[in-house]
């Protein structure tokens, strides 16, 4: 796709991200997960993962974001952690344990990626993923790998 349609797109799902219903945010803030490296795509992201009007929009936009399962993401859920309110913050928990609940290997990905990130220049996105890390290592995921 050029990126003049990937900006067009990323234009429209921002006017949707600003509708007065929550579900045209959850759906924005879902959407614009998969264009979440676009500058235009990140100051959206960050006001839906910290949504005034409807805690769903924090967490569709942060399990979206989680599920890119890249440094991108992660940098965005973190940046927002770090900002959050205490109901905010257990709606961002509530859609990590959703993604990363069931398979260790991405789970232990994820503390990895995240890892990284707590060298970040930016100090929301270091102190974010120092939350983050900590959230992920609460999680006892349902499937491990085989042992020998």
């Amino acid at each position: 796709m050029s990126d003049e349609v990937r900006g067009a797109v990323v234009a429209g799902l921002i006017k949707l991200a600003e509708s007065p219903d929550y579900r045209d945010r959850a759906d924005a803030g879902r959407c614009l997960a998969n264009f979440a490296e676009m500058p235009a795509a990140r100051g959206p992201l960050s006001g839906l993962i910290l949504d005034a009007g409807n805690t769903f929009v924090t967490r569709a936009t942060a399990e979206a974001l989680l599920r890119r399962q890249d440094v991108v993401g992660f940098a965005s859920v973190a940046s927002g952690l770090a900002a959050a309110d205490p109901n905010h913050a257990d709606w961002i928990r509530t859609a990590v344990l959703d993604v990363f609940g069931v398979f260790s290997r991405d789970r232990d990905a994820a503390v990895r990626e995240c890892e990284t990130l707590t060298g970040a220049p930016d100090e929301l996105v270091r102190h974010g993923a120092s939350q983050l890390i900590a959230m992920l290592a609460e999680i006892n995921p349902i499937l491990r790998p085989a042992q020998d």
